[in-house]
C-alpha cells in the first residue's frame, strides 16, 4: 500500500544536478534542466500553485469558495489539468482531501480566512494524526492590511489577523503566510515540499489580491521537486539489526505484527519481505488493516487485544518474542490499555527509531531499511505459525434467517464480504463498522482505510468523497452509522456532481451505538430521519443515484444484485434497518473496556 506521489518517483537527483541537500531536505533540480517559459499573463501566484499541485499529484483539489480566496480559485480552475471540486462544507472539504492522500499520496483543499479555515481544521487536525501530507490553502486578507490595526469581516472582531494561523500552529508541520510576491515562490514550495518530507499538513496562506499578479520568479514551468532521500546512520543500522537478530533468533515462537505506520514509512513491502524470509506468524493492528496482504501464507489477522480476530491474540500475547513495526498503542488500540503485552519481550520499530525491549534504542534508523537488513540475518522460524494452525477453527456462519426476518448486521456483513474484489475498496466509519469491517477478509488488492488514531464521525462521507475521486477505477464500498451520517450527509451531494458509483451501506439503529457501549444516556438516542428521501432529495434528478431502504436479507440480495448490475454506474444508497441493540460482539467487549479506563477514578494526592 506505498504510495507515490505524482511525479517524484522519476525526478531524483542525477549526477549532472548541482548539489545534494543534507539528509531529509527538499531542493530542485537546477543544473540538467530547462524550464518552459511561460506567458506573462499565466505567470502569476495563483497559475504558479496551480501548476505544483498537478505536479505533485494532486490534481483534484477541494474546495469551497469565500470571497477572500474567489481570484484565486479563478486561477486554479484556470490550470487545464487541475479540478476543482466545490463541496458543501470546509469540513467534508478536508475529509476529501483526507481520503484523496491515502490513495493518491497527496491532497489539497482551498477554504477562505477564518471562517473557513477553522471549519476545516477538524479535518486536518484528523490528517496529521494519520500522517498525512494534505495541503490547506486558505485565502487571506488583502496584503495591505497586515499591521493597519484594522478589523476585517470573517474574524472574531479584533486587528489581529493571527488566530487563524495560531489555531493551524498545532495540527501543521509548516505555515506560510503569503503576504507579498518577493518570497511567494519560496513560501509555497517549501510548504509542499515539506508536507511531503514530513508526510503531515501543512497550511498556505495567500493574501486576496496576489492571485492574479504575475511577477518574475513565476514565469517558468516550476522544476519538479527532488526530494532527498532520508538515510540510515549506517552504524546504527548494523547495530540495531545485530542486536535484534540475536533477540529474535534465541526465541522459541516469535511473531511479527504490523502497525499504522508502516505506510508513512514506506515500509509495506519490506515488511512483507521479512515476513517471507524470517516465516513468523503475521499480524497487524487494527489501523494496519489493508496494509498488509491478507494472502500471506502466514497471515494470523487482526491483534487488536481482547476484540482480535480468531486466534490471533492468543497467538501473539504468548509469543516469547514480538515485534512490532510502526504502532500506535493508544487508549482505543490498546482496549482500554488491557494488552497482555511485556516490555521485555517487544522490539518496537518506528519509521526511524529501533527500541530493543528494556535494553538498547537505536536512533537514526528508517524502518525499511532495517526491516530489509533483519531478513538477511533471521533463522526461519515457523513455530509459532504451526501453533495457530493447529489450534485455529474456521469461524462459522450467521445463522439461518428465517423468511422476512429482520436482518442482523452479521448478515449484512455476510453479503458485504462477497461485494469485495481488488477493484473495490472499503471506508469503515466510526463506530461498530470499525469491528464488523476488521472482520473483512480483503482480497489482493482490495483497499481498505478507516480513521482510528482521531475517530471523528462523520470522517467516511468526505472520505470516500476523495477516496473515490483518485480512484476512480475502484468502486468504494462505504459502511456508514446514521449518527455518523447525519454529521456530514450534504457531500453525498457532492460525491452525484463527479459522478461517483460508490455504494454506501447506511446502517440505520437509532443512534449512536459505539457511545452506548462506552456510556449509554439518552443523548445517543438521535431523530431518525428518512435516508433515503434525503438523498432522492439532493439527487434531485440531477446526476445518477439510486436509492432503497432493506429490511430483511431477501430485501438486501435484491438491493445488492441491483447496485451491481443494473445500477452498477450510479451512486447507490441502501439504507439498512436494523435493531439498536444490533452490535458486533468485539464493540461489546471493547465498549466495556474502554469505559473503564475512562471512569478510572483521579489518582491519590
Amino acid at each position: 500500500m506505498d504510495t507515490k506521489i505524482g511525479s517524484l518517483d522519476v525526478c531524483k537527483p542525477t549526477s549532472n544536478d548541482i548539489g545534494s541537500p543534507p539528509n531529509g531536505t527538499v531542493a530542485t533540480i537546477q543544473g540538467s534542466v530547462s524550464p518552459t517559459v511561460i506567458n506573462c499573463s499565466e505567470a502569476t501566484l495563483g497559475r504558479h500553485l496551480a501548476r505544483r499541485l498537478v505536479q505533485v499529484g494532486a490534481t483534484d483539489v477541494f474546495s469551497v469558495p469565500g470571497d477572500f480566496n474567489l481570484t484565486l480559485l479563478d486561477h486554479l480552475i484556470a490550470e487545464p489539468e487541475l479540478n476543482l471540486i466545490g463541496c458543501c462544507n470546509e469540513l467534508n472539504a478536508g475529509y476529501a482531501a483526507d481520503g484523496y492522500a491515502r490513495s493518491r499520496g497527496v491532497g489539497a483543499c482551498v477554504v477562505t480566512f477564518t471562517v473557513g479555515g477553522l471549519s476545516v481544521l477538524n479535518a486536518i487536525a484528523g490528517a496529521y494524526s494519520e500522517n498525512l501530507p494534505l495541503i490547506c490553502i486558505v485565502g487571506g486578507p488583502n496584503s495591505n492590511d497586515y499591521g493597519t490595526n484594522r478589523i476585517l469581516h470573517h474574524t472574531v472582531g479584533l486587528p489581529d489577523f493571527s488566530q487563524e494561523l495560531r489555531c493551524f500552529q498545532t495540527v501543521t508541520c509548516y505555515q506560510a503566510v503569503v503576504n507579498n510576491l518577493e518570497d511567494a515562490h519560496e513560501l509555497i514550495d517549501t510548504a509542499i515540499s515539506t508536507a511531503l518530507k514530513e508526510s503531515k499538513p501543512v497550511y498556505i496562506s495567500i493574501g486576496c489580491n496576489l492571485a492574479a499578479i504575475p511577477h518574475p520568479t513565476f514565469s517558468r514551468e516550476p522544476v519538479p521537486f527532488s526530494l532527498s532521500p532520508k538515510l540510515s546512520n549506517k552504524m546504527g543500522l548494523e547495530a540495531a539489526v545485530e542486536a535484534t537478530a540475536e533477540f529474535l533468533n534465541k526465541a522459541v515462537k516469535p511473531v511479527l505484527v504490523g502497525g499504522p505506520k508502516l505506510r508513512v514509512a514506506k515500509a509495506c513491502e519490506a515488511f512483507v519481505e521479512l515476513a517471507d524470509a524470517s516465516g513468523y506468524a503475521l499480524a497487524v493492528m487494527p489501523s494496519a488493516k489493508g496494509l498488509v496482504p491478507e494472502q500471506h501464507p502466514h497471515f494470523i489477522g487482526t491483534y487488536w487485544g481482547a476484540v482480535s480476530t480468531a486466534f490471533c491474540a492468543e497467538i501473539v500475547e504468548s509469543a516469547d518474542a514480538y515485534l512490532f513495526a510502526g504502532p500506535i498503542f493508544n487508549d482505543y488500540s490498546s482496549v482500554g490499555y488491557s494488552l497482555l503485552l511485556k516490555k521485555e519481550k517487544a522490539i518496537i520499530v518506528q519509521p526511524e527509531r529501533v527500541v530493543i525491549a528494556n535494553g538498547p534504542a537505536f536512533g537514526c534508523v528508517l524502518m525499511k531499511d532495517f526491516l530489509r537488513a533483519l531478513a538477511k540475518r533471521l533463522k526461519h522460524n515457523n513455530t509459532a505459525y504451526e501453533n495457530y494452525h493447529r489450534i485455529f477453527v474456521p469461524e462459522g456462519h450467521p445463522l439461518k434467517a428465517s423468511p422476512r426476518e429482520p436482518l442482523r448486521v452479521n448478515v449484512l456483513f455476510q453479503h458485504i464480504q462477497n461485494l469485495l474484489s481488488s477493484d473495490t475498496a472499503v471506508i469503515a466509519e466510526t463506530g461498530d463498522s470499525w469491528f464488523n469491517c476488521q472482520k473483512l477478509k480483503l482480497p489482493r488488492g482490495c483497499g481498505y482505510e478507516f480513521q482510528m488514531q482521531y475517530g471523528s464521525i462523520g470522517w467516511s462521507v468526505g472520505a470516500s468523497l476523495g477516496y473515490a475521486q483518485a480512484v476512480p477505477e475502484k468502486r468504494v464500498i462505504a459502511c456508514i452509522g446514521d449518527g455518523s451520517f447525519q454529521v456530514t450527509a450534504q457531500d453525498v451531494s457532492t460525491m452525484l456532481r463527479c459522478g461517483q458509483n460508490t455504494i454506501i451501506f447506511l446502517i440505520n439503529n437509532g443512534g449512536y451505538t459505539i457511545e452506548v457501549e462506552i456510556h449509554d444516556g439518552p443523548y445517543n438516542v438521535i431523530k431518525n430521519w428518512n435516508y433515503t428521501a434525503l438523498v432522492d432529495a439532493i439527487h434531485n434528478g440531477e446526476g445518477n443515484c439510486w436509492t432503497t431502504k432493506v429490511f430483511c436479507e431477501e430485501e438486501l440480495i435484491e438491493a445488492i444484485e441491483m447496485a451491481t448490475g443494473a445500477k452498477k454506474d450510479c451512486l447507490c444508497f441502501i439504507e439498512v434497518i436494523v435493531h439498536k441493540d444490533d452490535t458486533s460482539k468485539e464493540l461489546l467487549e471493547w465498549g466495556s473496556r474502554v469505559s473503564a479506563a475512562n471512569s478510572r477514578p483521579p489518582n491519590p494526592q
